[in-house]
């Protein structure tokens, strides 16, 4: 079979666009993170004890 299908515009990104690159896919998992984390927070605090208290 042929190549799979690969966009390469023959674009090569700089040392500091590969830092910058990083950086912002960083900054980006780390926000997922924590909103993550606020709505598992925020989900507790909102059911409260009530939610370990349910019947089975």
């Amino acid at each position: 079979m042929d190549e799979p299908n690969t966009i390469d515009d023959g674009l090569e990104l700089s040392p500091e666009d590969k830092k910058r690159r990083n950086r912002r896919s960083v900054a980006i998992a780390l926000g997922l993170i924590f909103l993550v984390a606020l709505f598992y927070v925020m989900t507790i605090f909102k059911f409260g004890p009530e939610l370990m208290n349910k019947p089975l």
